[in-house]
């Protein structure tokens, strides 16, 4: 059974940073492309971020491509997504993802002053 299970997020200032974590089960990991979601209040998923098996490959939204970074450490079968200079824009629960699918329980992220 695929289990994607997100940490790290909260309340955090504009500008600010958060790094969550995604820790995944249930499947070989590192076979796996995966990718970061998102749902803002009173709106639809949005694609933030996605990366390739072996990391080498990584793509993101233009609305957050130079302020977040994809990563994963495929030993520790886990997925991360860093992010910096956070707007009140970026609130949303953000979920990790199979490609393949499978979908985590979701984080909350809130950038509010």
């Amino acid at each position: 059974e695929v289990q994607l299970v997100e940490s790290g997020g909260g309340l955090v200032q504009p500008g600010g940073s958060l790094r969550l974590s995604c820790a995944a089960s249930g499947f070989t990991f590192s076979s796996y492309a995966m990718k970061w979601v998102r749902q803002a209040p009173g709106k639809g998923l949005e694609w933030v971020s996605s990366i390739n098996g072996g990391g080498g490959t990584t793509s993101y939204a233009d609305s957050v491509k130079g302020r977040f970074t994809i990563s994963r450490d495929n030993a520790k079968n886990t997925l991360y997504l860093q992010m910096n200079s956070l707007k009140p824009e970026d609130t949303a629960v953000y979920y990790c993802a199979r490609i393949a699918g499978g979908r985590g329980q979701g984080t909350q992220v809130t950038v509010s002053s």
